[in-house]
């Protein structure tokens, strides 16, 4: 059953957005150099309460457990072990922007065998590489799992998903990437969504700001902003002044609609031109209602099935010849739309048999 999200509730939220408020441009803009790195590794858990791999499925693991046992001393060669509370797993982690040794980020954990849960393990010694292949942190820690799991004798029921964790703060900074941030001459700026309009005002701003020219927009999605024009002494200072600028975002004509939750959301921007909809359900019902027939008493006849077939067409009251006037808004067509109790299935194949004949002037996606 497709769920009707209030269009009228959306109506009030697409006139609020008739006037939209500026945005920072942190908020708005990614800055060349400033990111994150991934990290991977792979490790064990181990103090599972019997949900671990299953060692004769799961090799790999194993070998992890033999590895790290033996590091610490412990020959475990020839022996034939099968215990069921460790688990190898997948740990991620992001490095982020200008991470310093000794500090601490978040991984997650995610099992790679057959183990049933994670809850309540604990991740042992695990280094992570990123993709230069240099280890960057190393992990450890207690999994915070986001699922659980019961069962009996026939009979199991799993919320969540008890095969992946967090370990808040569980990973510890060992090197440091290599930027500098003080050795920038000039700094670009990258816009998350691409706008030749929301650039140039980007721009703008941080030249009112500076009083002088000091950033030019070089394409849709880059401002370059001079440094030493500035005149701010370092990069970082520069960066301070301009991320709190407030720029109001050009936003494209644009139609989203998700069919399986019946969701439609649009843009300010959209118009409509002048097109007319005529829009009805028919229902098409056939029944069988076979008749048998069964011969006379004492007669030589046959018991026959006589075929009663009957066929009706229903169809359901829709929306009539209407004519929408042209620059009329798509927010005011799916208000009366939903006035008239057109059903989200109904609303969403008129808006494509419109975009089809042209008269929706907006980039529309189906999801």
């Amino acid at each position: 059953m497709i769920r009707l999200l209030s269009v009228i509730a959306l109506s009030l939220v697409i006139s609020g957005m008739a006037q939209a408020n500026p945005v920072r441009i942190k908020d708005l803009v990614e800055f060349d150099g400033v990111r994150g790195n991934d990290l991977v590794g792979y490790g064990l858990v181990v103090g599972l309460n019997g949900t671990g791999d299953g060692l004769r499925n799961s090799p790999f693991t194993e070998e992890i457990m033999s590895n790290i046992l033996e590091r610490l001393g412990v020959n475990v060669a020839g022996e034939d072990f099968r215990p069921r509370n460790v688990a190898a797993v997948l740990v991620t982690a992001t490095l982020p922007p200008f991470s310093r040794a000794g500090s601490r980020v978040d991984v997650t954990v995610s099992a790679i065998g057959d183990a049933g849960s994670l809850l309540g393990g604990t991740l042992i010694m695990t280094p992570l590489n990123a993709a230069d292949g240099e280890i960057y942190a190393v992990a450890q820690g207690t999994v915070v799992a986001g699922g659980a799991t019961a069962e009996g004798d026939a009979a199991r029921v799993t919320t969540g998903v008890p095969t992946a964790g967090v370990i808040p703060s569980g990973a510890r900074v060992e090197r440091e990437i290599d930027f500098e941030l003080s050795d920038l001459s000039t700094v670009r700026l990258a816009l998350r969504t691409a706008d030749f309009t929301t650039a140039q005002r980007i721009e703008a701003a941080i030249n009112r700001e500076f009083g002088r020219i000091v950033s030019e927009m070089t394409d849709s999605g880059t401002v370059v902003v001079s440094i030493d024009a500035t005149r701010s002494g370092t990069p970082a200072r520069a960066l301070a002044r301009i991320e709190n600028l407030l720029v109001e975002p050009e936003l494209p004509a644009r139609v989203v609609v998700d069919q399986r939750s019946g969701t439609i959301v649009m843009g300010r921007d959209v118009r409509i031109s002048q097109v007319a909809v005529s829009q009805g359900n028919l229902t098409l019902t056939v029944e069988e209602s076979p008749l048998v027939v069964q011969p006379n008493p004492f007669s030589a006849g046959e018991t026959i099935v006589v075929p009663r077939s009957t066929a009706t067409i229903d169809e359901e009251p829709g929306i009539a010849l209407a004519e929408v006037p042209s620059g009329t808004s798509l927010s005011e067509v799916i208000a009366g739309l939903n006035a008239l109790g057109v059903s989200p299935r109904d609303m969403i194949d008129i808006l494509t048999t419109i975009k089809a004949a042209g008269a929706l002037h907006a980039e529309f996606l189906v999801r």
